[in-house]
């Protein structure tokens, strides 16, 4: 299991947060959105999943990762 934080720019409500949230859901083992900082922070298996293909998943919803 691994776990990462990464930055997001462009979320401005609830409801971006719930999409990235939703998005990741069934394929990481745990995410967690912070609106007020710009974060997310993921709990995943890297046999399973990239943190290059978790990136990929949040730009392609329109938000910037850092």
């Amino acid at each position: 299991m691994k776990r990462i934080t990464i930055n997001i720019e462009g979320m401005h409500c609830e409801a971006c947060k719930k999409l990235i949230e939703m998005e990741l859901t069934e394929k990481v083992e745990k995410v967690s959105v912070d609106l007020k900082n710009n974060k997310a922070t993921v709990n995943f298996d890297v046999n399973k999943i990239s943190k290059k293909e978790i990136i990929e998943i949040i730009n392609q919803l329109g938000y910037k990762t850092q």
